[in-house]
């Protein structure tokens, strides 16, 4: 039987790639995204130092399997370290010629620093000796070998890294020097000692010898790093599975810290933060890649490079160009110059920000680079939401005297508490309920938990390509790095900046877009969807495609053959707001909420309190002015588009005060009744207590065992068919009105809450013919429809029926969700919905997502009957699930003309829209 290949060497990429049948996302799942791309850049001759990686599956089964590696694993990383070393001309644990090499991660998906590394394996006290002598430079052996010490006994053997910090503060401190590179090969040599003694005071045992158990307990430590705290907090916040696995990739070390000739960096090969085509990142001259990623040195920009190493330079920047033409997207690169030779030691598809996301996707697309739907897909829903995220009042910030200014590494405005470690931060911020901004000297991988909690994070040191500012990108986290000004003391938890002092709890305003900060609170606005270029183009190219891309042929006659996103509003201000933002309807106006005004309440109230018909007419026909303003407003805002009115849903009590309410003032006036003593404070009193109780009757009255199951919505307009046809006189007369104006109508009436056809056939003829005789009135005809609001499970059981009468089908997904599983949402939401999800009860919150394998067979159902009977039938959705991605493609699948959200998810659902209609998905019911 054939042993499994565990390992690969970089230059058998091609290998794996033939082995999996020619299928990159499979190679990349094997080897971890470094792993595939170090091979990759080998293949095509970008200069990659030797090495190989040990596949995810290795992982995998050593944690499977008790900690223990596969069989034939070891073996074969042995003979791959005998290739590295024919490739180097290096032998491995020679004092000689000593080959070195780091032991990195790589998982499929790019976790950044949430995985361990181990650099400069394969030093010793013997082999110290050897690089002294090839090299001739005592300072930088004995300062690589010190990391080697720290890294391993931080890394693999869990000492703290504080012991190691002390001692070289200590150190600096007792010579007065301030930075490392100021210390001398002797002071290295004293601290690589005294590193050796902390780990056997902490570890209890000596730091191994053996290069060989170097490498075996390194590889150990990369694969259990699967499962540290940090990368399972991490892969939660990104979706990332947790049964992927790491790789291990073992490199030949190549060192940036060999004197002013050699230097490491990180780089982007356009803006991360904003898109823009020009080089971004960071180096540092004589260092390591630890030093610019870990933020413990303040770093210089990429662009400085050119004047410190132009050779170089040049070839680094033509390298940068082949890179993002061969992958086509963004890069992310790690390099390291070793004595004026440039090595490239990692690429992969960079985080960004959303701006920049949107941007890239546009330019890219313009360039050639990729076609419209690529360009789509590289924008995520979430990405469109965080860009039209608030941003600081530009009035009030400039009244603002500045706290500090450092780098703007991840974009947003962000208000909160200071606080000083990750696990302060993160219990603030989820038992507290508090917005916390996190504040360290700089961030560690350790330090995630946090830095997910934060609303935005502050350092003190470190670069744009920093650990804290990638996090922050990625996950869309406002953060300012760098402030040189802020002076942080740990122990006391306080930091000084500009002769601020600021302690614990204290609140700071952080720019993420400008790299400013500020104490105290500044408010924040809402960008205008106007300014916003690239996202309004590549929404443009998002309606073409959601629109001629729909799953299926409509026949001639429908409102739309594809999806469009449409927009729940209420009044005029919101239909403007919805249409700026590109919505191409209004699906849900909900007629109900413009009687809450304070001028229609009380009339309202006199309504539904009436004794007779006529009393009840009365009211009626003073609201009927105010509802026809209402709905002229909607109509002139939407020229041109459907507009969706809905009759009254809510039951009647609840235009009323509570009953609980009123059962309180009612008790305290009885109680005040008793304590008055003069006859005119007893008339008063008497007077006020009869109208409450009064009132507390007629509530009584109304009061259902389950109001969401009783008389409203269509039962409603039965009981009392004068409130609806009231209704439908004013959306006719305000139609009809705008019409005669120039006004391009088209009122679509929505009747919640069928449960039988009979119910729509006791009430739809009515209003038809109210609104026929309004244009007769008005001399005029419009195009308009009837339908119904499909929330309860027996109509769409029997949308067949229900299509005999009614035009439209709009499905109420939010109360359809709570009859079909039996829920009061708010009951369950605060009871035991969250404890479900976490349990894995269900996959996730039915009223956020829609419940497609339940709620959703129901809604195909009802589509696949009503057309049967009513071919050219719209149908669209209006509940809160009309702006939620996941259930925007099932939408789509289900061959759904529209989606309805709020105004503000409008541009979120046109892009998740677009991403269904290029996916085509079938539907499965």
């Amino acid at each position: 039987m054939s042993v499994e290949k565990w390992v690969y060497g970089y230059h058998e990429v091609a290998a794996a790639e033939d082995h999996l049948d020619g299928d990159w996302e499979a190679v990349r799942g094997l080897l971890g995204g470094k792993g595939a791309n170090l091979g990759e850049m080998t293949r095509i001759g970008v200069p990659v130092p030797p090495g190989f990686t040990v596949t995810t599956r290795a992982c995998n089964a050593y944690l499977a399997t008790g900690e223990q590696f596969p069989s034939g694993m070891w073996d074969q990383e042995l003979a791959a370290m005998k290739e590295v070393e024919e490739q180097s001309g290096k032998e491995f644990g020679a004092p000689a010629n000593p080959l070195l090499v780091s032991c990195r991660s790589g998982a499929k998906f790019s976790m950044p620093g949430m995985m361990d590394t181990v650099l400069n394996i394969g030093l010793n006290d013997e082999t110290v000796k050897g690089m002294v002598a090839l090299t001739g430079d005592e300072r930088f052996v004995y300062d690589a070998y010190r990391r080697l010490i720290q890294m391993f006994g931080s890394v693999v053997l869990g000492v703290s890294d504080q012991p190691f910090e002390h001692v070289i503060e200590e150190t600096k401190t007792a010579n007065g020097m301030k930075d490392d590179t100021e210390l001398t090969a002797d002071d290295w040599k004293a601290i690589a000692a005294r590193f050796g003694e902390i780990i056997k005071e902490e570890a209890g045992i000596d730091f191994p010898q053996d290069p060989y158990v170097q490498l075996e307990m390194s590889t150990e430590a990369v694969f259990k790093s699967w499962n540290g705290k940090r990368a399972i907090d991490y892969r939660n916040a990104a979706g990332i599975d947790h049964d992927l696995g790491t790789a291990v990739n073992i490199v030949t070390m190549v060192f940036g810290n060999m004197g002013e000739t050699s230097g490491t960096g990180v780089a982007f090969t356009r803006d991360p933060a904003n898109g823009e085509k020009v080089l971004y990142g960071d180096y540092l001259m004589n260092a390591q890649g630890e030093d610019v990623v870990a933020g413990i040195r303040n770093t210089k920009p990429i662009a400085e490079l050119e004047q410190d190493l132009p050779k170089a330079f040049s070839e680094f920047v033509d390298i940068c160009a082949r890179l993002e033409e061969h992958y086509k997207d963004m890069q992310d690169v790690e390099f390291t110059v070793e004595q004026s030779k440039l090595w490239m030691l990692q690429t992969r598809t960079g985080k960004r920000t959303a701006k920049s996301a949107v941007k890239l996707a546009v330019d890219m697309a313009d360039e050639g680079l990729i076609s419209r739907e690529e360009a789509l897909l590289r924008v995520t829903p979430d990405q469109v939401d965080a860009l039209l995220h608030p941003q600081f009042d530009p009035v009030v910030k400039a009244t603002k005297p500045l706290l500090a200014k450092g780098v703007n590494a991840s974009p947003g405005a962000a208000v909160g508490q200071l606080y000083f470690d990750a696990d302060t931060a993160e219990r603030m911020a989820k038992e507290e309920g508090q917005d916390v901004i996190m504040i360290r000297p700089e961030t560690r991988p350790d330090d995630v938990h946090g830095m997910l909690a934060a609303k935005g994070i502050l350092t003190s040191r470190g670069g744009a390509t920093s650990h804290a500012a990638v996090v922050a990108r990625q996950f869309g986290i406002p953060a300012v790095v760098g402030c040189d000004e802020l002076n942080i003391d740990l122990d006391d938890r306080s930091v000084m900046a500009s002769g601020t002092l600021l302690r614990e709890g204290d609140h700071v305003s952080v720019d993420g877009s400008t790299g400013e900060v500020f104490s105290g609170k500044i408010p924040t606005v809402h960008p205008r969807f106007e300014d916003q270029g690239d996202l309004i183009i590549l929404l443009e190219w998002a309606d073409e495609i959601a629109y001629q891309e729909g799953i299926r042929d409509l026949p001639e006659g429908s409102p739309t053959r594809g999806l469009q996103v449409w927009a729940n509003a209420d009044y005029p201000q919101d239909a403007r707001r919805a249409r700026a933002f590109g919505a191409k309807g209004i699906g849900l106006c909900r007629t109900e909420h413009m009687f809450f005004e304070d001028e229609r309440l009380p009339i309202v109230q006199r309504m539904i309190l009436s004794k007779d018909e006529t009393e009840r007419q009365t009211a009626l026909d003073e609201l009927l002015p105010f509802q026809r303003a209402d709905f002229e407003g909607v109509f002139e805002a939407m020229d041109g588009l459907p507009v969706i009115i809905r009759l009254i849903d809510p039951p009647l009590h609840e235009f009323l005060p509570s009953f609980e309410d009123l059962l309180v003032d009612v008790t305290q006036l009885r109680m005040d009744a008793k304590r008055v003593g003069t006859d005119a404070g007893r008339t008063l009193l008497s007077d006020t207590l009869s109208a409450k109780e009064k009132m507390l009757g007629e509530v009584e009255g109304m009061r259902e065992s389950n109001p969401m199951m009783g008389l409203r919505g269509i039962r409603l307009g039965i009981i009392l068919p004068g409130l609806i046809e009231m209704q439908v006189t004013a959306i006719f007369e305000a139609a009809c009105n705008q019409a005669l104006k120039g006004v391009d109508v088209h009122p679509e009436i929505m009747i919640p809450l069928t449960g039988h056809v009979n119910e729509l056939n006791a009430v739809q003829p009515k209003l038809e013919k109210a609104a026929l005789r309004i244009m007769r009135e008005k001399g005029i005809e419009i195009n308009y429809k009837f339908g119904t609001m499909i929330e309860i499970p027996r109509a769409a059981l029997t949308a067949d029926q229900v299509a005999e009468t009614a035009q439209f089908f709009s499905y109420g997904t939010n109360d359809l969700t709570q009859m079909t599983f039996g829920y009061s949402r708010d009951d369950a939401e605060a009871k035991f919905l969250l404890e479900y999800v976490e349990q894995g009860i269900l996959p996730e919150n039915p009223f956020q997502a829609l419940d497609q394998e339940g709620v959703g067979k129901l809604v195909a159902m009802g589509v696949e009957l009503g057309r049967r009977t009513r071919p050219d039938l719209e149908v669209g959705i209006c509940g809160e699930h009309g702006g939620e991605p996941s259930s925007i493609e099932f939408c789509h699948r289900a061959g759904l003309n529209y989606v309805s959200c709020s105004p503000f998810r409008v541009p979120i659902a046109r892009l998740a829209a677009a991403h269904a209609a290029i996916k085509r998905p079938a539907l499965v019911v």
